[in-house]
């Protein structure tokens, strides 16, 4: 027992000292890191860019839709009154 127990001592030191990270291998991780965040915040600017111009062409086309509205509410008043106009000729044209 006396023997193995500076053999044990010695292993588990070992173990205990092994796990800490060398500056040089956490900079190597942040870097890797680092590198990935830049990558996905240009890929996020090109999408916010392309997000806004598809916000943009929607308000154009909701403007257009509500101006196309706008005349169509206008032709159906005129045909309304054109249709109005045939029906009183044709019932002047009955009565006589």
């Amino acid at each position: 027992m006396t023997k193995i127990a500076p053999a044990l001592i010695v292993l588990v030191g070992s173990l205990g000292l092994g796990g800490c990270a060398t500056k040089g291998f956490v900079r190597e991780q942040i870097a890797t890191v680092n590198q990935r965040i830049d990558g996905l915040e240009s890929r996020l600017q090109t999408t916010d860019a392309t997000a806004q111009q598809a916000a943009q062409a929607a308000q154009a086309a909701a403007g257009q839709a509500q101006q196309n509205g706008q005349r169509i509410d206008q032709l159906n008043g005129r045909v309304d009154t054109m249709q109005q106009q045939m029906t009183a000729a044709q019932t002047k044209r009955a009565r006589n």
